[in-house]
């Protein structure tokens, strides 16, 4: 069984890849160090890359833009319904980055996606498909959260629905989002609408 990572050499990818790895499974990694295109030489992450491919009995590195339809079909037709899993978490991740070039952020966070999507449904439709997702997706909403001003630090009641943690029940319409916020939430959207489509 094969599980494919985008973003790969990021912090969410890379922990992921070596997680799958020492769970006995193939792990085909996908990324084109994007991250020194946004940030800067400083912040390419070629030497994750190398670290991950100390693992080559079990890691493939591809550098493929998730925005290429035609380069990502190529690793889903030869692998195909080999894929069980795919954890998906590249991203463009920058709100101010998102305000200056627009296009990028929406074709990487939302395309991107919709690329990946459409082609796990084509080639492997019984794969698990984990959509990496951010907190920005449910805009300022948190904010209208009653939270209680403590010593150290702000807390919400213990009999609070979102006690533990926000879900997916915490609502994202009517609240100001980020571009950043609405590319990812874009993204999170097509893949709650290809739940249904994928497994047919």
């Amino acid at each position: 069984m094969i599980a494919l990572v985008t973003g790969s050499q990021g912090l969410v990818g890379s922990e992921s890849v070596k997680f799958l790895i020492n769970k006995g499974m193939d792990v085909i990694g996908i990324d084109n160090d994007s991250r020194k295109y946004f940030f800067g030489k400083e912040a390419s992450t070629k030497n994750v890359k190398k670290e991950l491919l100390k693992f080559q009995h079990r890691y493939k590195h591809k550098s493929i833009d998730i925005r290429s339809y035609n380069g990502l079909e190529k690793i889903f037709k030869e692998y195909g319904k080999n894929i069980s899993l795919i954890i998906h978490a590249a991203a463009q991740p920058s709100h101010d980055w998102a305000i200056k070039e627009p296009h990028t952020d929406f074709n990487i966070n939302a395309v991107g996606t919709l690329n990946l999507l459409e082609l796990t449904k084509i080639y492997s439709n019984q794969a698990v498909f984990i959509q990496v997702s951010t907190n920005k997706v449910y805009g300022d909403t948190p904010n209208r959260l009653p939270l209680k001003e403590n010593e150290t630090r702000y807390e919400i009641d213990t009999s609070h629905n979102y006690y533990n943690g926000i879900d997916e029940t915490m609502s994202i319409d009517n609240s100001t989002h980020s571009l950043f916020g609405v590319s990812k939430c874009a993204g999170d959207l097509l893949a709650q609408e290809y739940l249904s489509l994928i497994h047919i």
